[in-house]
């Protein structure tokens, strides 16, 4: 096995890591595809996906490292962020509060596919973290001895697939009967844990830069 295959295997990993941490995307992306079905959670992924390859551009030619210094446009995108995660979170919440069942592909929040993709790409994009975790993550892989040709570009491609698949299971797991079934019956509380769990994030992407 060549040395550059290796750091890769490691690099898909902590990726994979990543993707999975409890935050912005994998609470909007785990209730869309609950409430609205796969379709909608593969749309939803498919937006976020696209913002995260923004993220991973910038991550991997090193102007993440840039940003982070701070700055008027470091503090105006994570407010910006947080009004957005707030805005999602305030009609979870509102239908939380009803405590009424949710019918399947009913829900508070527009689950076409081109409103779930709009949700997950601004979730995304707006949250300056993202491109900050990514570019303390890539940074020593890019400097690994001997890389193959296009190696960041290699990079750049896992980060992006790997969260289409990966994301992408997960909401087609989430469409399992015995979990579809016990969701309908709670699922006000659902939304009114998401609702109150993104209002958290926002308080944590403003206060905790």
């Amino acid at each position: 096995m060549s040395g550059w295959f290796h750091e890769w295997l490691i690099f898909v990993g902590v990726i994979m890591l990543g993707q999975f941490s409890p935050g912005p995307d994998m609470i909007l992306l785990t209730r869309t595809s609950l409430a609205s079905g796969r379709w909608a959670g593969c749309a939803t992924a498919l937006g976020i996906a696209v913002g995260l390859g923004f993220h991973a551009s910038i991550a991997v030619t090193g102007v993440a490292l840039v940003i982070e210094r701070g700055g008027w446009f470091e503090t105006g995108m994570y407010w910006a962020a947080a009004m957005y995660l707030i805005w999602i979170a305030v009609p979870l919440i509102r239908q939380g509060i009803k405590a009424k069942a949710l019918a399947f592909k009913s829900s508070s929040l527009p689950g076409d596919g081109w409103s779930c993709w709009k949700r997950g790409f601004f979730c995304n994009l707006l949250n300056l973290k993202v491109a900050v975790f990514l570019a303390g993550v890539t940074a020593p892989f890019l400097s690994i001895s001997d890389p193959p040709v296009g190696w960041p570009l290699i990079l750049w491609l896992t980060i992006v697939l790997e969260g289409v698949i990966l994301w992408c299971l997960w909401a087609w797991a989430l469409q399992m009967p015995a979990i579809k079934m016990r969701y309908q019956k709670v699922a006000h509380w659902f939304d009114l844990a998401f609702g109150l769990a993104l209002i958290v994030v926002a308080g944590v992407l403003v206060f905790t830069r």
